[in-house]
């Protein structure tokens, strides 16, 4: 199993020093990807509910600074040379998908290969609504727009009609450096999320899950819905952030599938301290991952 870092994009996880001496220390550590999030507006006073704690509230404040993931992993991309980059979660729907496809193929290819998109169809009503975007029937708009995007990175000359997105005969370049074609893991726990994942999906991000019962109790849902559908779940790369990390467990995560522990995390404010944090991350957890 792999290890990888969520800790970047956000708060002092948004200060440039932070970001190229965090990435440069995990790569030395030999941890596996580093995860950023996005949201493009907080809110005061949110009436929507955060599905990933129990009382319904995000922890990050609204006032703390959030990186656009796509630029601010473009930094950590640059400061290093072969750990994998990764949006943990990208909200989709929010988003162009002809632009996106130009931006993450972009960054894929000056990474040299490195860049996982992980989507997600968003939570915060009032995030939608300051953007202008229905909040009504977003997996279906982040359905569409993922099959957008990989026919644009496949195709020289690309054509598209849906519901959502339309172009004809179009040319986006550059093109993925894999096979043209990026891996999209899908954010979220629910039963909803893991059938999105099983129908359009390279693999799945869960997050903020309370411990490995929990864990092993989603991956056995997605691995039935594998089933039904004819899905191989072997083709899912799985990966789990935890409420509470404890290193004695990463055998029995291992042995319900997991690919990838998340260890999320804030970085020191000191850029300095950076490579000791990780160093002290690395020396936890390294031993238990193998």
């Amino acid at each position: 199993m792999r290890l990888g870092l969520h800790a970047l994009g956000i708060g002092t996880g948004a200060r440039r020093a932070v970001i190229d001496a965090v990435a440069v220390a995990t790569e030395n550590s030999g941890f596996a990807t580093l995860w950023a999030g996005e949201h493009v507006v907080m809110v005061d006073r949110s009436a929507s509910r955060y599905p990933y704690a129990d009382d319904g509230k995000i922890a990050v404040p609204a006032v703390a600074d959030w990186l656009d993931p796509m630029i601010g992993l473009s930094f950590a991309a640059a400061a290093t040379h072969t750990i994998g980059v990764a949006t943990g979660i990208l909200l989709l729907p929010e988003h162009n998908p002809v632009l996106m496809a130009k931006q993450a193929a972009t960054l894929d290819l000056m990474s040299g290969g490195r860049l996982t998109l992980g989507v997600g169809i968003g939570w915060s009503r009032e995030e939608f609504a300051a953007l202008g975007i229905p909040f009504e029937r977003r997996g279906e708009r982040a359905a569409e727009y993922v099959a957008a995007m990989r026919t644009l990175w496949n195709d020289d000359v690309a054509t598209f009609d849906g519901e959502f997105v339309h172009f004809d005969s179009v040319r986006v370049n550059p093109k993925p450096v894999r096979d043209r074609r990026i891996p999209v893991v899908l954010g979220g726990n629910s039963d909803a999320a893991l059938r999105r994942i099983v129908a359009w999906g390279d693999g799945w991000y869960g997050f903020n899950l309370d411990g490995v019962d929990a864990v092993a109790e989603r991956i056995r849902t997605l691995q039935a819905f594998c089933r039904d559908s004819g899905r191989n779940p072997a083709e899912l790369h799985l990966a789990v952030a935890l409420r509470d990390g404890d290193p004695s467990h990463v055998d029995a995560l291992a042995g319900v599938g997991v690919d990838e522990l998340v260890l999320v995390e804030s970085p020191p404010e000191d850029p300095g301290d950076a490579a000791e944090w990780v160093a002290g991350l690395a020396h936890r957890w390294m031993p238990a991952v193998g």
